[in-house]
């Protein structure tokens, strides 16, 4: 396993569209052990694989500690409610905005043995679904963003 480069913003394959993974392979299973281990040291609490240079269809999600959700191929299938949170991304460091989402999805996707399974977040899992997932269409988070922050606002929120 390894710790790999996250991207960051100024690089145009942020905004490519991910395509599909079409078979479950060892590479892609060294992806996501990659991706976790890159995850765990950036402290963050998701990682799509484009942020690691990969162009397909793969997400982690961590808001839990040690328990890794691993998304292959994800799509949300349901959501409902509005939640209007601070959100940022890893591979835009030091910039923060308040963003519109769901308070809760759910999430249609493929295990790293290729079995489909479904899985709902709310709050924070539910956002960080959204994010994680829109990474794979070629969106930011500042796409979304109801407004970006200040660095006094973040400054007065430590």
């Amino acid at each position: 396993m390894a710790v790999m480069k996250i991207i960051k913003d100024t690089d145009d394959i942020l905004r490519k569209k991910s395509r599909p993974v079409e078979q479950i392979n060892q590479r892609i299973l060294t992806l996501l052990d990659d991706m976790a281990d890159t995850l765990h040291k950036a402290n963050g609490c998701g990682l799509a694989a484009v942020q690691v240079g990969i162009l397909r269809r793969v997400v982690i999600v961590e808001v839990e500690k040690g328990k890794i959700i691993e998304l292959i191929n994800p799509e949300i299938i349901a959501s409902e409610g509005q939640q209007n949170e601070v959100e940022g991304c890893l591979s835009i460091p030091d910039r923060w905005g308040i963003t519109d989402r769901p308070m809760k999805v759910t999430v249609k996707a493929l295990d790293r043995e290729g079995k489909e399974f479904k899985v709902t977040g709310s709050g924070l899992a539910a956002r960080a679904f959204c994010h994680e997932i829109d990474h794979l269409d070629g969106k930011l988070f500042t796409d979304n963003a109801i407004r970006m922050l200040t660095k006094e606002e973040l400054e007065e929120m430590e």
